[in-house]
């Protein structure tokens, strides 16, 4: 539906009244008339006439077109940027809206598999492993795996026990990518279901327990890298939400300081930003969000990004022209670290984290002489120091 607000300027929204008459005549006819004659098919347009702030505003409702696109006096148009154009003369947006007209916008259900040569063996073991019975005979339609004409949909390929899609995890050495690059794991081209739990294992190994020694008595305390539970949101969400209709996997990189989880697309037409960080769940892929509904994966209860936002605030997640990247910042405990024989000052109690290798802080505390015993207090890696 499209809403025509007659009275409001189109850059600053601000509100200026309008005196158009929409029962004025155009050619010795009615306006509503002569607009009527030229519109096929029929489109049940409306004018309505509002006060708002004082000053007279005429809104004009246009109905979605359902089967074919609007004939206006012999022609279809289409806007391209600032310009209306003939469509006739755009047949691949011309063949596209017929598309869309027919299907509904491409979706991972409507969209037909590149490849139609596909085996489940992983799929059917992953519901065992949950607990979940899948029947063999009736699994493609209860799952949605079918185009409406009976082809592999763009959802089985995901599921297949090969999705020929790379899903790759990519470690730095610095803040961004110009560093060294430490490694890229692959955990892609095979069920998705499988990529995702291969993905959040890998972010346990990732999450090093650090030794919290500040104000110990007896016990030593350990204290995670990143929060677990906002991290595990994160990729969720990233798998769920993703556009797979790109044929683009999510991105997730890892640096010094976080880790970056990257998926393709925006928000859904039907959300909103308020409701997108208040937790109202709308899936960008229903289907596939079904399928880990059924799995217990997702409740559909839209806690996902409160979590998130709840450990580390609404700025970490950035929106993008074609992405959304939810960074996840590591939290490093301040140890003494030695630089030109100073100890680091303390920030707010805390001494912050220096990168620094452990030759150089040995180097560092002797500029001094030490024993053996004192650089490894320093140090407190005896290995290394011996």
């Amino acid at each position: 539906m499209w809403i025509f607000c007659l009275g409001v300027k189109n850059n600053t929204h601000e509100v200026v009244g309008t005196s158009f008459d929409d029962h004025q005549d155009v050619k010795n006819e009615p306006l509503k008339h002569y607009l009527a004659r030229l519109v096929t098919p029929d489109i049940g347009f409306q004018f309505d006439e509002v006060q708002y702030q004082g000053k007279r505003l005429v809104v004009m409702t246009i109905p979605a077109v359902v089967k074919m696109p609007t004939i206006f006096d012999g022609a279809r148009y289409i806007r391209i940027g600032s310009s209306k154009e003939n469509l006739m003369r755009f047949p691949e947006y011309e063949s596209q809206l017929f598309q869309i007209l027919r299907n509904g916008m491409p979706t991972v259900s409507n969209t037909e598999s590149e490849f139609q040569d596909m085996t489940f063996n992983k799929l059917f073991l992953y519901f065992e492993t949950k607990g979940v019975t899948l029947n063999r005979r009736t699994f493609k339609k209860n799952l949605g795996l079918l185009t409406a004409d009976g082809k592999y949909n763009l959802l089985a390929q995901l599921l297949l026990d090969d999705c020929r899609l790379p899903i790759r995890f990519a470690v730095f050495a610095g803040n961004n990518k110009a560093s060294t690059m430490y490694s890229v794991k692959e955990f892609g081209y095979t069920c998705i279901l499988y990529s995702l739990d291969q993905v959040l294992d890998y972010g346990k190994l990732l999450n090093i327990p650090q030794a919290d020694e500040r104000e110990r008595q007896t016990v030593r305390k350990e204290v995670p890298l990143f929060s677990t539970s906002a991290f595990v949101e994160a990729m969720i969400n990233a798998f769920v939400h993703n556009r797979w209709l790109d044929g683009n996997a999510p991105m997730f990189t890892a640096y010094q300081d976080r880790i970056e989880i990257l998926s393709r697309g925006n928000l859904p037409p039907k959300q909103t930003m308020e409701g997108f960080f208040a937790g109202e769940s709308v899936p960008v892929n229903q289907v596939l969000s079904n399928v880990f509904i059924k799995l217990h994966i997702t409740e559909h209860t839209g806690r996902g990004v409160p979590r998130i936002t709840e450990a580390y605030g609404k700025d970490i997640i950035r929106f993008n022209e074609n992405s959304v990247v939810v960074t996840i910042p590591f939290e490093r405990l301040g140890q003494e670290v030695y630089e030109g024989g100073k100890v680091t000052p303390q920030v707010d109690g805390k001494i912050p984290y220096v990168s620094m290798s452990v030759e150089n802080k040995i180097l560092a505390i002797c500029v001094t002489a030490k024993n053996m015993q004192e650089i490894a207090e320093g140090v407190k890696d005896r290995k290394t120091v011996r």
